[in-house]
């Protein structure tokens, strides 16, 4: 009897230092990665991620992702609402041979489908096929980031609006910004320069705000429409 107690006792602690642990990686509204993380860790400020892809699946629907430290924090595909923030250090993405970030929101219950990006280096090496590509969702920002190096477009919007401010984007086979049919983008502080084009889409999908720099793309750059 006492043996069966004994055991009896040990699988309850077990179990309850199971659930302890579970809830202890609950998803957070703010996580964090590090250049010296690991993606087994909960993404706490004591306990960072190595990546993008690791922190995302910690963290709360319209939670914070934040660069701890300076790193290349690997692509990511965003399908919830999310704020990625690598300001203040050098918090890079290499994304040769594939796409920097992908947003692609489907989840009814999301009804935000926002995300704003800060403070990022996204660079193809010449290879990669779009800096950030949007597939689904209703508003993007993007501010302070630096899309380099890819063969299709810096930026492709094919939904939603994009807003992008006090970003450069260059050196891209293609065009600096896309917009399909289905997006919109706004540009403000913005600098395209050397690309396929500065500029691809329908008219009226791209409205120039203000102060931006269109210089040596390939394919000439785009006059900006009348703002109202």
């Amino acid at each position: 009897m006492n043996t069966l107690r004994l055991a009896f006792c040990a699988s309850l602690f077990v179990a309850i230092t199971l659930t302890f642990a579970s809830l202890g990686h609950a998803q957070a509204n703010r996580t964090w990665v590090s250049g010296v993380g690991d993606d087994a860790n909960p993404c706490s400020r004591t306990a960072p991620c190595k990546t993008f892809a690791g922190a995302i699946s910690k963290t709360a629907l319209g939670g914070e992702i934040d660069a701890l430290d300076s790193g290349g924090f690997g692509a990511v595909t965003i399908s919830k609402s999310v704020t990625i923030d690598g300001t203040g250090v050098l918090a890079g993405i290499l994304a040769n041979g594939f796409t920097g970030i992908i947003i692609n929101i489907t989840d009814a219950k999301d009804a935000a489908k926002s995300v704003r990006i800060r403070g990022l280096s996204i660079n193809g090496f010449g290879t990669g096929i779009h800096g950030i590509n949007v597939i689904a969702a209703n508003k993007v920002t993007v501010e302070e980031t630096v899309i380099d190096g890819f063969v299709t477009s810096g930026i492709n919007v094919a939904a939603g609006a994009v807003f992008v401010r006090n970003t450069t984007i260059r050196n891209n086979a293609g065009a600096g910004i896309n917009v399909g049919t289905g997006g919109q983008a706004a540009i403000t502080n913005v600098s395209l320069v050397f690309n396929g084009t500065s500029l691809a889409g329908p008219n009226g999908s791209v409205t120039w705000i203000n102060e931006n720099v269109l210089y040596g793309n390939k394919n000439g750059d785009a006059k900006p429409p009348a703002v109202k």
